[in-house]
């Protein structure tokens, strides 16, 4: 089993023939390019090479930022360290079984196993929790590298005995040094007409990986090539989008989070971007929907109706005809008066059912079919509201004992204006009504009560 502590896997080779992402991998901290946030002489990465004591991180951040890059660096910064990586979509628990073994040999003769473990998310919770006497005891360090989110796939005993380090995506300004890189150790430059370099990054979407592959291919082609020609190159390039994962749900969040903020412009944008990487319209309708209830709500109720309607023509239409009716609502639901106060009220009055859940109606509002129910007061005293002036009893609905709570508190915003005030309208003629009722009570003897 020495091949598990092998750092031949972890050194670049300087030969032609190995791939240029290959060639380019950084040796050395300072040679990651940015991640000073956890690289940088003052980054919390160096108070561990400096102590020389690794337990536990997760490098959570999106591909090509340099996750397994950095895992590989760090055990080369250690002392007394022996290194192995593993995937967790390839590796089972008993090779999990069989790596903590060599550990418990390893710390006998004062030496500490570091394990890498690529895609960690993919192990499951038994798997995880393997982990926790091992690196509680020292008897390794574990380096997880993850493009999900920890919070969710990670147990969170391991979370809580972990340091998690999130490595951003690559700003333009990186790409540019990684492509100065790749034509230096080249020797070669890239051949590119006017603004090719410009879209060669804000193709990679941020991912050293796909920028590397695609100079490569550029290098190969030994000519100077076109704006038109690398439009066709870089189509080849599928935008990266995981349906199941951190950038499914981050898109829709700025969409929502920019409706919300009354800007169609950004709402517009994340939307393309979107529909661009293969998001199904019908989740975007779904959350649009939504939008409209808890953000728009009854300040514009109209909105609901509006977002069903687009959806309906979507269906009609297909893509990418029925695309514009998904621009539609993302601008009509920006544009809309916003209140959320249909939304607080949902949250506030399942706060108090719950903690009023074993109360019962009082048995004026209930119905009695039967005449035993009759003789129980069911229904005694109820009050028909269309028999009163402005359809209104002003009866008490809530449980006998209990306080008046209330929930809905219309703003001053769109149709909620006309709602507030007819709020206030009932909620006058109700205290109106109870202090005459309470006045007719204090009038009548006690012994006819």
């Amino acid at each position: 089993m020495s091949d598990l502590f092998d750092f031949n896997n972890v050194r670049v080779a300087d030969n032609q023939s190995q791939p240029l992402s290959h060639r380019l991998r950084p040796q050395r901290l300072k040679d990651l390019i940015g991640q000073d946030h956890i690289t940088s002489k003052t980054g919390p990465l160096n108070n561990i090479i400096k102590n020389n004591n690794l337990s536990s991180i997760i490098l959570w951040g999106p591909p090509g930022t340099g996750k397994t890059s950095l895992a590989r660096i760090i055990p080369k910064e250690l002392k007394q360290v022996y290194f192995h990586e593993i995937s967790a979509v390839s590796s089972g628990t008993s090779d999990l079984k069989e790596i903590f073994k060599l550990g418990k040999d390893l710390l006998k003769k004062e030496k500490k196993l570091i394990l890498f473990v690529d895609e960690f998310h993919y192990f499951n919770k038994l798997q995880q929790d393997m982990f926790l006497p091992f690196v509680e005891e020292g008897i390794l360090g574990l380096i997880g590298a993850t493009s999900q989110n920890p919070s969710f796939q990670i147990n969170s005993a391991l979370l809580s005995r972990s340091l998690i380090y999130q490595l951003n995506v690559l700003s333009e300004e990186s790409l540019k040094k990684i492509i100065i890189r790749a034509e230096k150790l080249s020797q070669n430059k890239l051949l590119l007409e006017n603004d090719g370099k410009k879209l060669l990054i804000q193709m990679s979407g941020g991912d050293a990986r796909i920028l590397i592959n695609l100079v490569e291919q550029i290098f190969s082609f030994n000519r100077k090539i076109g704006i038109h020609e690398l439009k066709e190159v870089l189509s080849l390039n599928i935008p990266k989008h995981d349906k199941s994962g951190d950038n499914h749900y981050g898109l829709i969040s700025a969409i929502h989070k920019s409706i919300r903020g009354s800007d169609p412009d950004a709402g517009l944008f994340w939307l393309a971007r979107a529909l661009n990487a293969g998001e199904d319209p019908h989740f975007i309708f779904r959350r649009l929907l939504r939008i409209s209830i808890e953000d728009v709500g009854l300040a514009n109720p109209d909105t609901q109706k509006q977002v069903l309607d687009s959806w309906r023509s979507y269906e009609r239409l297909g893509s990418p005809e029925g695309d514009i009716a998904l621009v539609m609502s993302v601008i009509a639901l920006s544009l809309s008066p916003k209140s959320n106060s249909v939304y607080l009220a949902e949250k506030e009055s399942q706060k108090f059912a719950k903690k009023h859940n074993a109360v019962q109606p009082p048995r004026h509002i209930l119905n009695s079919p039967t005449a035993l129910m009759d003789s129980l007061g069911y229904g005694l005293g109820y009050k028909y509201d269309h028999d009163f002036k402005a359809g209104f009893s002003g009866q008490n609905y809530f449980p006998d004992g209990i306080k008046r709570p209330i929930f809905y508190h219309p703003i001053e915003r769109g149709y909620e204006r006309e709602l507030k005030k007819r709020v206030l309208y009932f909620s006058r003629l109700r205290n109106k009504i109870q202090q005459s009722d309470n006045e007719i009570k204090r009038n009548i003897p006690k012994n006819d009560r």
